[in-house]
């Protein structure tokens, strides 16, 4: 797995635990962080054995933005070095929003900044009622870019106008309403829900789980309703076809478990 220095890495029971790990400045990231989710959730999403994938914080908050010292030298950097590192993180959170494994963010405390983007790529977002969102670029006088393919996709475009252009801070339940996040819950609820939704994604086929992420990000971001008439009948007729479809289906004419499920 190799050894990571701001983040922690492990698997059990089919599950990938990606822990950001910089508790005393509240997981604020940085060139090493990016890196390093960067690599983990690809290699998460190329694991045989893995079939879901969760990013959490440690400790008071999941993710405070970017770190100050970071965000010191890069302010020094000139023009090419500023694109080199700002693709680098715009390549972090499509690593994320790409994986064919099913992603789920469990957020606490804070997501302020760009810790916003990790959340947002994921496939489901995860809170507990009292975690303080904020898209707070503009207040020091930068732009949210590189997270703002991933938030706007969450919230619409006018629901971004607003928390975007006033980065006024919300809640959790503020959040789930903006649909910046799936679900807010009371801190207490949330690891039973976090197993709930685990276990739905695991009596799921793992090809099919795979496809339909395929799927839906070719028909939102790559084809228009035109092209979807073939891309759409021709992918379900080769999932029905292929092993996993064969015995889904036969488990379910035959009122039984399909072979995936423990």
């Amino acid at each position: 797995m190799g050894t990571y220095n701001t983040i922690n890495f492990g698997t059990k029971n089919g599950i990938a635990n990606i822990l950001l790990s910089r508790p005393d400045i509240r997981n604020a990231f940085n060139e090493v962080m990016i890196a390093e989710l960067t690599d983990a959730f690809l290699k998460a999403s190329k694991m045989e054995d893995i079939r879901v994938i969760i990013l959490r914080g440690e400790g008071k908050s999941f993710c405070a933005g970017a770190d100050l010292n970071w965000m010191r030298d890069v302010s020094q950097y000139s023009y090419e070095q500023n694109y080199a590192e700002s693709y680098r993180l715009s390549e972090c959170f499509y690593a994320i929003y790409s994986s064919p494994k099913p992603t789920i963010a469990v957020v606490h405390g804070a997501a302020i900044g760009g810790a916003n983007g990790l959340l947002a790529a994921c496939d489901i977002t995860v809170c507990d009622d009292t975690t303080v969102f904020s898209l707070s670029e503009v207040k020091i006088g930068i732009v949210p870019a590189c997270i703002s393919p991933y938030v706007i996709k969450r919230v619409g475009e006018y629901g971004a106008r607003e928390l975007m252009l006033t980065g006024r801070r919300i809640n959790g339940k503020e959040a789930e309403n903006y649909k910046l996040v799936n679900k807010s819950l009371p801190a207490n609820d949330i690891e039973d829900y976090i197993n709930e939704m685990v276990q739905m994604l695991l009596t799921s086929g793992p090809a099919a789980i795979s496809h339909c992420k395929k799927l839906i990000d070719t028909v939102v971001n790559h084809i228009d309703l035109s092209e979807a008439l073939s891309y759409t009948a021709k992918m379900i007729a080769e999932i029905r076809a292929s092993e996993e479809g064969q015995e889904g289906m036969a488990a379910f004419l035959e009122k039984r478990k399909p072979g995936w499920v423990g």
